[in-house]
């Protein structure tokens, strides 16, 4: 049973390794608190929807500018050190959010503004974390310990903004940015910890200092890797075309349930399922056939939204009223759309991890970042858009249909990626 189960192998055997999980695991369950406070804060202040959107926005675009800017920095000097300074960036963004809140400093622009400069220290710093990782795990361990890694942010998901929302109710706004910052103490001690962790010379696209240069050469190597990006295509046709989370309050409101208890359910299900897989890793991280598992996850993530939008579709023509199938099935495909979508990102991060040379890890790594910041919110859009045109049903079916349909057409025009062995990874 144990070859089905979560490997912790890397935990166990690997000391620098066991520290970054165990702070990245607190600065993600601490950053789910302020993720729910800000939207909430927001919310009494304006008593406007449209106003907590904007706060997506403010994230957004100085996460894009960083995440570049940050793995370029994070190939052109000690990764150690880099990941250091932008953590304590990220504390200190955290502790002026809990000082406004304890100052009573009631202003939305205040708010917009940290939201703004948190977002930019954290596109700074994940490229880094993510380069990091490599060069504390061996190749062969790296399935697992990104499987770990999927674990920690599943549980965070499922858990975190229910933890800050009750930590909101019953203690303020002020107590939920606190606890953010004091979980960011074991993140900064598992940083001074690691070994100096200098660029390592290598003939790809070296880059001598952090710049645009730097970043336009990461790209330039992307441009040129088909397995590499390949793994970038298939996310975006996932997260652009089947990304089915705004369409959730509409179901929540008249199809599935009639509450937000209901939406609660539908994205606690896509949480829970990247949980489910991260427990059961065992039973695929020793899969070489990476490019194959990779494609495999994405079709399986469209067929399950297909499954999500028919079951959406039947319901609202009165299948199931007054009975809780149409909600309780819509929560069991979620539910195996997370897994899908679990093993896709291990794949995939396994993957540019292990096939691109290390002087380019944090610049590719900070393109990661974008795609998968960016990719989730053109879908909100795109389903947001065909949810209102065509109903949430048709939408969602719809999207992930194009999306099968795009996975099939990219692996006829890149039949090498479903060649791709860890045993020898080419980007």
């Amino acid at each position: 049973m144990a070859r089905f189960l979560l490997d912790i192998t890397p935990l166990r055997e690997i000391p620098a390794f066991r520290r970054l999980w165990m702070g990245s695991t607190l600065s993600m369950l601490g950053s789910q608190f302020t993720v729910i406070a800000i939207s909430l804060e927001v919310f009494e202040l304006t008593r406007s929807t449209f106003a907590v959107g904007l706060v997506g926005v403010f994230a957004l675009v100085p996460l894009i500018v960083a995440g570049l800017y940050g793995g370029s920095i994070g190939d052109t000097t000690d990764r150690r050190l880099a990941g250091l300074w932008t953590t304590v960036g990220l504390f200190a963004m955290t502790v002026a959010l809990a000082a406004h809140a304890w100052l009573d400093v009631r202003s939305v622009g205040v708010l917009y503004s940290v939201v703004a400069l948190h977002s930019f220290a954290q596109g700074l710093n994940q490229p880094v974390r993510g380069a990091i990782v490599p060069r504390v795990v061996p190749m062969r361990q790296l399935p697992a310990a990104n499987a770990l890694f999927q674990l920690t942010m599943g549980s965070c998901l499922m858990i975190g903004p229910l933890l800050g929302a009750l930590t909101v109710a019953t203690l303020g706004f002020q107590w939920a940015y606190t606890l953010d910052a004091m979980s960011f103490g074991v993140s900064l001690w598992a940083m001074y910890k690691l070994p100096s962790l200098p660029p390592e010379p290598g003939e790809h696209g070296a880059a001598r200092r952090a710049g645009f240069r730097s970043v336009v050469e990461g790209f330039a190597f992307l441009a040129t890797r088909p397995n590499l990006r390949m793994t970038f295509l298939l996310d975006l046709a996932a997260m652009v075309f089947a990304m089915p989370r705004a369409l959730f309050p509409v179901l929540g409101a008249s199809v599935l349930g009639g509450d937000q208890f209901t939406v609660g359910l539908l994205t606690a299900a896509l949480a829970a399922g990247s949980v489910i897989a991260g427990i059961f890793s065992g039973t695929f991280i020793r899969i070489n056939h990476h490019g194959r598992a990779c494609t495999a996850a994405v079709a399986g993530w469209a067929v399950c939204i297909m499954a999500f939008g028919a079951v959406v579709l039947l319901a609202s023509h009165g299948w199931g009223a007054d009975t809780v199938w149409p909600l309780a099935l819509s929560c069991l495909v979620l539910l195996a759309a997370g897994v899908m979508d679990s093993v896709s990102m291990l794949f995939r991060t396994t993957i540019l991890q292990a096939a691109t040379p290390d002087n380019l890890r944090g610049r590719l790594q900070g393109i990661f970042i974008v795609v998968v910041a960016g990719g989730p919110r053109l879908g909100d859009a795109a389903m947001g858009t065909g949810g209102q045109w065509l109903g949430p049903g048709w939408a969602a079916l719809g999207g992930a249909t194009i999306c099968l349909l795009l996975v099939l057409l990219l692996v006829r025009l890149f039949p090498a990626f479903m060649r791709y062995d860890a045993r020898d990874p080419q980007p």
